[in-house]
């Protein structure tokens, strides 16, 4: 199947050079700020779960690849699964005191959040 990808150009106006190739601009992802410069909210959520509980940080400012070795990180030393994508970490179960300690320890500017 052909590359279709019209709806990134719909602001273009038709070439009549057969060589022209349409660029769009990657979106730069932002630089990982530095741990003592962030500010994480440790919370706990069960909306849209069942029922079951999971601890959410939030506030992390930087790349995908920074979010998911430092959720990575947590989920090993709490031992439990969870992810780590649009910009928030996710572990499964009541880890607030645990998280938020484990996250001042790595230099982190964390606080409980609820």
């Amino acid at each position: 199947m052909a590359d279709n990808d019209w709806k990134k150009r719909l602001g273009v106006v038709f070439s009549t050079n057969p060589d022209f190739t349409y660029e769009t601009e990657a979106e730069a992802e932002q630089e990982t700020l530095k741990p003592e410069k962030q500010n994480l909210i440790v919370s706990i959520d069960r909306k849209g779960r069942g029922g079951k509980q999971v601890t959410l940080v939030t506030g992390f400012v930087g790349c995908s690849e920074d979010l998911a070795e430092l959720g990575r990180t947590l989920k090993v030393k709490c031992g439990v699964g969870g992810s780590a994508k649009d910009g928030e970490i996710t572990i499964q179960g009541d880890f607030r005191d645990r998280v938020t300690s484990l996250l001042k320890d790595m230099g982190y500017k964390a606080r409980r959040g609820n």
